[in-house]
């Protein structure tokens, strides 16, 4: 739980609280903002009990609550007041709230208002534990532009492959690795993915009617003909993965 915040929209003040990761807000300050001449019946008429909760000396540290607590409302609440609302200025309200304060409440945990900043400089600790959970904050972020990034060579694989509808030949592939139609043939034969036949590799059963592979039989004189495998894109992708498995990344992956 956060400390309480407070922020102004046309000269009203309006207090929020991050609880469990949500916002919430003062359902009386939100009436008022929104021309509501009684907070508690509009609360009742148009905001879901699950979308309310009562702000004690428990679960805040909000000044002058009443006795009875006080009524905060979560997202969900506060779009119900506004829609609620016949106030032209409750579309300012609303456009100001989802652009400003909840996207600076989501980033930094706070909104930064005049009155936060003097509170800052007049309570040190204030600013320690602010500026604490900013870092803390920005270092989750770090972390998860890190795992995007990791992610993005597989997308970018992905990408040529299904920009590609023709088929391919072992060799073609073998290429976005670096290495010859041999080794690739034998790697998937390793794998127990192929066997040799002749001088034709065919997919095991298991692997036989997947859409990996289509085979042509070329005619060579009337007493040969020769069978021909070439791969779709979606055995291409199965061969990724199983390369992937195997710590063996295309060319593409490893220059990113």
């Amino acid at each position: 739980m956060n400390e309480p915040q407070l922020f102004n929209f046309e000269g009203n003040e309006v207090r929020t609280i991050v609880i469990e990761n949500e916002p919430y807000f003062v359902g009386k300050n939100v009436a008022e903002v929104l021309g509501y001449k009684n907070s508690r019946d509009a609360l009742q008429k148009h905001v879901d009990e699950d979308d309310k909760l009562i702000l004690t000396s428990q679960n805040t540290t909000l000044e002058n609550l009443p006795n009875r607590g006080l009524t905060a409302i979560n997202e969900s609440g506060l779009y119900a007041l506004i829609f609620g609302s016949k106030l032209e200025s409750a579309k300012r309200f609303k456009r100001w709230v989802t652009s400003e304060v909840l996207p600076a409440i989501r980033k930094h945990g706070a909104y930064a208002t005049p009155r936060t900043i003097d509170d800052w400089l007049n309570n040190p600790d204030m600013m320690i534990k602010a500026l604490e959970q900013l870092k803390t904050e920005r270092e989750q972020r770090l972390i998860a532009e890190q795992q995007v990034n990791e992610l993005r060579p597989k997308a970018t694989y992905y990408d040529l492959v299904l920009q590609n509808k023709s088929l391919l030949s072992v060799s073609k592939i073998a290429k976005d690795y670096g290495k010859s139609a041999i080794w690739l043939n034998n790697k998937l034969h390793e794998l127990g993915i192929q066997f040799k036949q002749g001088d034709t590799w065919l997919l095991y059963q298991k692997h036989a009617d997947k859409g990996y592979t289509q085979s042509t039989t070329h005619v060579i004189d009337d007493e040969k003909s020769r069978m021909l495998t070439k791969w779709t894109q979606k055995g291409r992708l199965f061969i990724y993965e199983l390369l992937k498995d195997e710590n063996i990344l295309p060319l593409i992956e490893i220059e990113n």
